[in-house]
């Protein structure tokens, strides 16, 4: 009998952890106070996993903010990293005007996977996955941002949508200049992780960032197969963070 796959989104949660977003939900709705107030006590409402998220994300900013270049994150989802990304920046960094964000994904969810992108848990794994029409959402959340930011008038994010191994090279092509301080990969999938490592990373100067969503993931074997492939010649020494299971990064 063949085992069946991991879910693509949330396969590992326990009963309880699939009910407590449900549950928050609940309560949220009936607190009397508005929206507004609500959001500024976020951390009742959010999941421990969403705070965890967040702090992992915090410390691998902070690995970056004495290194030059910009913030490149190859899937943006939902844009929980790419918010991140550059209210962090904003914060931490007021001044520095030269460090963008570029969001690459297509917006539709995954292509087609690839050979690499099977395994006994990810056979079920296809394209469509992960679909997430947050496009136009992004781009209105930050021009509201860029509004109350210091420096606002000049742009912080770019989100360059489509299919990721066309438009990484058309993107290196235009944008000649770009140094790369932090490359994010959270494509999940073997080519386009493949095509982003071919391009971006010899932009990272030394001591910055590379950083994996999904080494070492059943769900995901595309991702490592990339990283082994490309770093075939040179080892890693891959990081994580004592209080985060998913992310694995490299200082250069």
């Amino acid at each position: 009998m063949r085992k069946k796959g991991i879910e693509v989104s949330g396969g590992l949660r326990t009963e309880a952890e699939s009910i407590e977003g449900s549950l928050n939900k609940e309560l949220f709705n009936k607190n009397p106070s508005d929206w507004e107030k609500k959001m500024e006590n976020f951390p009742k409402y959010v999941k421990r996993q969403n705070l965890t998220r967040f702090l992992a994300l915090y410390e691998i900013f902070k690995q970056i903010i004495n290194v030059k270049g910009s913030i490149i994150e190859c899937g943006v989802n939902h844009g929980y990293g790419l918010m991140t990304w550059t209210k962090l920046s904003s914060i931490l960094e007021p001044v520095n005007l030269t460090r963008r964000v570029y969001g690459f994904d297509t917006f539709e969810g995954f292509p087609e996977p690839s050979k690499h992108d099977k395994s006994r848990q990810s056979e079920h794994v296809k394209a469509g996955d992960l679909s997430a029409d947050t496009y136009e959402e992004l781009l209105a959340l930050n021009a509201i941002h860029d509004k109350t930011r210091y420096l606002g008038h000049i742009e912080k994010v770019s989100l360059i949508k489509g299919d990721a191994t066309e438009t990484i090279p058309a993107f290196i092509e235009t944008n000649p200049h770009v140094l790369i301080s932090l490359l994010f990969l959270d494509f999940d999938l073997f080519e386009p992780t493949k095509v982003a490592l071919e391009n971006f990373y010899d932009r990272i100067p030394k001591g910055g960032v590379i950083a994996f969503d999904e080494l070492d993931n059943p769900l995901w074997p595309g991702e490592t197969q990339a990283m082994l492939q490309f770093f075939e010649k040179e080892s890693l020494e891959i990081r994580r963070l004592p209080f985060d299971p998913y992310i694995g990064f490299a200082i250069k």
